[in-house]
């Protein structure tokens, strides 16, 4: 159950619109796998809850523009599950490090309770990580964010490109494993987003370059949070 994962790597967002959405997809398929976890044109949801220190200490560093940030999250797939995926994803110049750490739903509802002693007695490097930085900054949870992705992926490289949809959220409501809270639609088009490491295929950087949209700097927790700043 716990498994725990490291990745270092590039990443790059979009915001692009619907019909650019729909056509990358059409000419996407043919060049690279669909992901393995989607079954329909809806993709699959992804549901996540991020915590922050007492005073947003990691909204104003990702506001700010620092170059060195942190986001620390609790992340499922679907409300039936047994498990949760616990997440530290740090920017660190124009790279990506996310580590991860598979709990069992107990743990997970006791952090959001602001519980983390259990995270000690997983006896791994990286839980007495998390629970350090969560001890040391007061923090609790603060934005629970539901969507729908598309992926798709090509194992040269580790190419992963989503198309993120439905983005929905809540401030006040942090049950993780419920179906029955209330969300509040965050109305844009959908966001791409390009990860690999080392370089982009070359067919796929040429296929990119045709989007008529600049890369930003894109974080959903950070918009969701900022619609009510």
């Amino acid at each position: 159950m716990e498994n725990q994962n490291l990745v270092y790597r590039s990443e790059k967002k979009y915001y692009i619109n619907l019909m650019q959405s729909i056509k990358l997809k059409s000419k996407l398929k043919y060049l690279m796998k669909i992901d393995e976890n989607i079954k329909d044109n809806n993709g699959y949801t992804i549901r996540t809850l991020y915590f922050d220190s007492y005073d947003d200490d990691d909204y104003f560093d990702k506001v700010d523009g620092l170059n060195l940030r942190k986001k620390i999250r609790l992340r499922i797939y679907s409300t039936k599950q047994e498990t949760a995926k616990l997440e530290l994803k740090q920017k660190e110049g124009n790279l990506q490090r996310k580590q991860s750490l598979t709990i069992s739903k107990d743990i997970a509802l006791q952090m959001i309770n602001g519980n983390y002693e259990p995270l000690l007695g997983l006896q791994k490097e990286f839980a007495q990580k998390i629970y350090y930085m969560l001890q040391r900054g007061y923090y609790r949870p603060k934005c629970l964010l539901t969507y729908q992705r598309f992926a798709f992926v090509e194992n040269i490289n580790k190419i992963r490109i989503t198309f993120d949809s439905d983005i929905k959220y809540t401030e006040s409501d942090f049950r993780l494993f419920e179906d029955c809270i209330i969300l509040t639609p965050y109305i844009h088009d959908p966001i791409l987003e390009v990860k690999y490491d080392g370089f982009l295929l070359d067919h796929i950087r040429k296929l990119l370059e045709n989007i008529d949209s600049q890369q930003c700097s894109i974080s959903k927790y950070i918009i969701s949070r900022s619609l009510k700043k």
